[in-house]
C-alpha cells in the first residue's frame, strides 16, 4: 500500500515562497510520474505541476515562471517550490502518485493547506 504524506504548508504573504514536501512510503517511487494538485475553496481540484519519473515537467500556466516541482528518487520525495505566492494560490494541495502498476492506480496524499495573505 502507498501512502503519501504532505507537509510545508503555511501562511504566507503575497510575494512571499514557500516549499512543499510530499513523502511516500513503498518501493515504487522511482518508477512513477508525480503531480501537485490543489483544491481551493468551493472550485474543483486542478493540476498545478507533474514530473515523470525521468524528470520531465509540466506546469498549469497559472504558476509557469513561479513553481517548480523536482523529485529526489533516493529520499522517495517530490517537492513543490512556490515563489512570488499569490492570494490565488491559497488552497488545500495534494500530492499524486502514478497511474502505477498494471491497473494504472492514482494514490492521493491527505493534502496540505497553502493561505496566501494579500
Amino acid at each position: 500500500q502507498v501512502q503519501l504524506v504532505e507537509s510545508g504548508g503555511d501562511l504566507v504573504q503575497a510575494g512571499g515562497s514557500l516549499r512543499l514536501s510530499c513523502v511516500a512510503s513503498g518501493s515504487i517511487f522511482s518508477i512513477n510520474a508525480m503531480a501537485w494538485h490543489r483544491q481551493a475553496p468551493g472550485k474543483q481540484r486542478e493540476l498545478v505541476a507533474s514530473i515523470t519519473s525521468g524528470g520531465s515537467t509540466n506546469y498549469a500556466d497559472s504558476v509557469k515562471g513561479r513553481f517548480t516541482i523536482s523529485r529526489d528518487n533516493a529520499k522517495n520525495t517530490v517537492y513543490l517550490q512556490m515563489n512570488n505566492l499569490k492570494p490565488e494560490d491559497t488552497a488545500v494541495y495534494y500530492c499524486r502518485l502514478g497511474p502505477s502498476g498494471l491497473l494504472g492506480m492514482y494514490y492521493w496524499g491527505k493534502g496540505t493547506l497553502v493561505t496566501v495573505s494579500s
